[in-house]
């Protein structure tokens, strides 16, 4: 029986590097790895692809330990891996000029490997990540079976690599930042695994605030500030409000007032009040007043992306909205692709395929799966008997009760409208924490979108930032 379950040994290829990080030199250590998982009978479930940088000059018990995945679901580490974390990066250009094909990686002087060493984690159907043969790949693909596993890997890794002493961090970027959350209070309770930090890259907390649906007005109160940023990055609104912080002030202060009320009274709102919100809301963002009048008041994003720069032929992107594209059908209603994910998924999947061969020595065959949503449908949110919305701040909250402690850390983009800034940090003040816990919190806003980092000037504020979190944290 016990040779039912034999699979291939883990496999793991190591390099020593050196990279001038912070206007130093740092000699770290690579590791690609496949990790088998098993479940509590010792049977194997599942093999995770994750790579690791380890600092060479410094005692790695007492040095800080992260680790980082991004979102999706179905999203591999590489966004975070070849935008912020590793010691190298991919050369985009700029929001307004960039770069064609061929794509190359350059050193990454903002790498955060002089903070901490990093682990990059691919969680299940991701990347090289894959369940064994013989074994369903759906019990990975919801939110609780995937904190569960990934929460095993995290806890394998710091028994293998001997870090348990070790101060330990969180870095999870979009559903990241979900997973992240949860996974906070599940190390805790499950196996005893305290942490120093959680960093929340483009957050998602509280899935209600970015499920635009009949019944559901709170996405469209949230969203609005980032369209009023949309319409003044694109030069709509500025003859009104030369001053974009000016503009999010009173935007933001409009959401959460005005509009809110007027949400709030659905079919009783008046034409007149109708009228009203409708041209302040054409005001603060650019949109047609009759536009936004006949979608009363509420504006999809789909339908966002596409009307804002009609005129111009023009659509905005979703995780970015400076990034433009120009669609098959300049009259849809609807665009037909995010502008900002195709100018960086060819130069991401190109560089991580060449990395992971040329400089970090894996050779395989199998797909990389960057990002393929299709792949982890459908994707339990839910555990049987619940109903609603999933919620993870009140768990990252209660985290933060347990270990108080605990900081964490908040990175937002004005141009994000997948997970959009003013969403972002309303999640974060459903926390339900102590007051005198509130000062272990810190966010940041940023000129950028969903991936701030894929701007050279954003991502050195951000490493800024982070910086000077950990320094606090450890």
């Amino acid at each position: 029986m016990a040779e039912q379950h034999q699979i291939p040994p883990d496999r793991e290829v190591t390099r020593q590097s050196i990279a001038r990080i912070g206007g130093r030199e740092l000699r770290y250590r690579s590791q690609a790895a496949i990790t088998t998982l098993r479940d509590d009978r010792g049977r194997p479930k599942a093999k995770v692809f994750s790579v690791a940088y380890t600092r060479l000059d410094h005692d790695p018990a007492l040095r800080p330990i992260t680790f980082a995945f991004n979102g999706g679901p179905g999203s591999s580490s590489a966004w975070l891996h070849l935008g912020l974390a590793g010691p190298r990066r991919v050369d985009l250009g700029s929001a307004t000029r960039p770069l064609p094909p061929p794509y190359t990686l350059v050193d990454n002087p903002c790498s955060l490997l002089d903070l901490t060493d990093v682990v990059l984690i691919d969680p299940v159907s991701t990347g090289f990540s894959r369940a064994v043969q013989g074994e369903n790949a759906r019990q990975f693909h919801g939110l609780r079976a995937d904190v569960r596993w990934v929460g095993e890997f995290i806890r394998l890794h710091l028994t293998r690599a001997r870090r348990w002493r070790s101060p330990k961090f969180l870095l999870g970027e979009s559903y990241g930042t979900t997973r992240a959350a949860a996974l906070a209070l599940h190390l805790q309770e499950r196996h005893g695994i305290e942490l120093n930090g959680v960093c929340l890259i483009s957050a998602a907390l509280v899935l209600q605030a970015g499920r635009p649906a009949p019944g559901n007005d709170l996405p469209y109160l949230l969203v609005l500030p980032s369209y009023a940023a949309a319409g003044w990055y694109h030069d709509l609104v500025r003859d009104r409000f030369p001053d974009p912080q000016a503009l999010a002030a009173e935007v933001e202060d409009f959401a959460l007032g005005d509009f809110a009320r007027l949400l709030l009274l659905g079919d009783r709102i008046s034409e007149a009040q109708r009228r009203a919100a409708a041209e302040r809301i054409a005001a603060f963002t650019g949109l047609g007043a009759d536009f936004v009048r006949r979608n009363q008041l509420r504006v999809p994003p789909q339908r966002f992306f596409k009307e804002l720069l009609r005129e111009r032929q023009r659509v905005v992107g979703r995780l970015d909205a400076r990034f433009l594209g120009v669609d098959t059908d300049a009259a849809g209603e609807r665009a037909d692709h995010d502008p900002a994910y195709r100018l960086i998924q060819g130069p991401y999947t190109a560089a991580l395929n060449d990395y992971l061969r040329s400089e970090l020595g894996w050779e395989s065959d199998q797909l990389y799966e960057i990002l393929n949503p299709d792949r982890v449908r459908p994707w339990q949110y839910l555990e049987e008997g619940e109903v609603g919305y999933p919620a993870v701040a009140s768990e990252l909250g209660r985290a933060m009760a347990h270990s108080p402690s605990l900081k964490v850390f908040l990175a937002a983009g004005i141009y994000d409208l997948a997970t959009p800034y003013f969403a972002a940090e309303w999640g974060l003040d459903r926390l339900g924490i102590d007051p005198a816990l509130r000062a272990n919190l810190t966010r940041h806003r940023y000129s950028a979108g969903h991936m701030m980092y894929i701007d050279p000037p954003t991502l050195e504020q951000l490493r800024q930032d982070l910086g000077a979190f950990y320094a606090a944290a450890v």
